[in-house]
């Protein structure tokens, strides 16, 4: 297949790009800066911005499917204000349709979040739904991935997290009882590279029986309901929207253990009562981008990302399973860390 990967030079793009590269697939990276990234020799890189159209609308030509990556953080306020998820997300993605349908691109694989809705509470969820009502609306045979937060090399979870709560004494909103269930970028990648080539999981899988002879639901993938007039799909995946988890739901302030651990750091956590916590976060909104940046130890955050801490970013039914995979098989955060859980009070 001829995939083009938008935002193919990213945290997961760079990933995604090597492994659909392994698999024998013609691969594209678009990116607004494409050169500089750690991408294969047979990976052609072409450069675009996907909230100016004409940028990118040439790299769809003879394509076969579409990734479409291209994400601003939620952990952070973006230069320009919380108007620009909507830039990025929104009006990116009606971009990237119009050109995949102008191109007879027939796939297209949207990386969405969880909790993805256009009446949400901040504006990279409302953002993220309005999105996915683009790509749910378009001609395209589409799959949606919410994931929660990803790890990994090159990652920002982890070292927003220390950044967020330092070692040794540290203060947390609300004590950071905040819900994430971190999914490794080695785990999610694969479930990716399945969805755009369609491929189901293992036969003995995916037709796992029960005692009574019955198909085990948790290992068969969904397959979504053909309305009158519609062409029935044989590929498990084109219409469907997964919620993707890792295998463990860890608080923030166990994530900050975690990470410091690794370097070899205690965290005592210090709760701050959220209402507190909401006025100092709230009033970094009237802060420039530049007055945030040059204070050392000052995430670049504000209301929104009050308002997020607010709300788990957990599956409430993981769907790994639609790719033949089991939770006990994904990378924990431990793991990935080195870190010894019996030798740490988390």
């Amino acid at each position: 297949m001829r995939i083009l990967v938008v935002g193919g030079t990213g945290f997961i793009g760079e990933t995604l790009c090597r492994e659909l590269h392994g698999r024998g697939h013609e691969v594209t990276a678009l990116a607004r800066d494409p050169e500089e990234a750690d991408l294969p020799a047979g990976v052609e890189r072409v450069m675009g911005d996907v909230t100016a159209y004409e940028s990118i609308e040439p790299a769809f030509e003879g394509q076969d499917a579409v990734v479409n990556l291209v994400a601003l953080s939620p952990l952070f306020r973006p230069n320009g204000g919380n108007e620009m998820h909507f830039r990025i997300h929104r009006d990116g993605t009606d971009h990237v349709v119009r050109a995949a349908e102008e191109h007879g691109v027939e796939r297209l694989v949207q990386m969405s979040a969880l909790g993805a809705d256009p009446d949400g509470n901040t504006a990279y969820i409302k953002s993220k739904g309005l999105a996915e009502g683009i790509v749910k609306e378009s001609s395209l045979d589409w799959v949606i991935f919410r994931p929660s937060v990803v790890f990994g090399d090159g990652g920002e979870f982890i070292p927003y997290t220390k950044q967020l709560a330092t070692p040794y004494l540290t203060p947390l909103p609300g004590g950071g009882k905040t819900r994430f269930q971190p999914i490794w970028v080695g785990d999610l990648v694969p479930m990716l590279a399945d969805a755009i080539g369609g491929k189901a999981p293992d036969e003995d899988e995916a037709e796992s029986e029960t005692e009574d002879g019955e198909l085990d639901e948790e290992l068969t993938p969904a397959i979504r309901a053909v309305g009158e007039g519609e062409e029935e799909h044989t590929d498990p995946h084109v219409g469907q929207i997964y919620e993707i988890g890792g295998p463990e739901v860890l608080t923030l302030a166990e994530v900050a253990k975690l990470a410091h651990a690794a370097d070899d750091k205690p965290v005592d956590i210090v709760p701050i009562p959220m209402a507190l916590a909401g006025i100092g976060l709230k009033s970094l909104d009237y802060l420039p981008e530049s007055v945030l940046d040059a204070l050392p130890g000052v995430p670049r955050m504000g209301s929104d990302q009050f308002r997020s801490l607010q709300f788990d970013n957990t599956t409430d039914d993981n769907d790994v399973a639609a790719f033949g995979v089991s939770e006990d098989e994904l990378t924990t955060v431990p793991e990935y860390l080195g870190v010894n859980l019996e030798e740490i009070d988390v």
